[in-house]
């Protein structure tokens, strides 16, 4: 069971990989650090880096690559 969700700070569009051709920042089951960036929301053309904020497993991606989000929406779920 996840223990923490990370979510984005802004309305946007999620991205979860830096450029189309690029490999995703983080996968499912990948441990991650806490400044690790495990997506991107972009909002009027400027992309803002989404961090893990503390360390664990990612679980699993609640939304999927360039779906929109909304301010306080849970992206990820996070795991000890």
């Amino acid at each position: 069971m996840a223990d923490k969700t990370i979510d984005s700070p802004m309305p946007g569009t999620f991205y979860r990989r830096s450029s189309p051709d690029a490999d995703p920042f983080v996968a499912e089951g990948d441990t991650v650090q806490a400044d690790d960036v495990i997506g991107l929301v972009e909002i009027m053309k400027s992309f803002h880096e989404i961090k893990a904020g503390e360390s664990g497993v990612v679980q699993r991606f609640l939304v999927e690559n360039e779906d929109a989000v909304e301010a306080g929406q849970a992206l990820a779920e996070l795991a000890d």
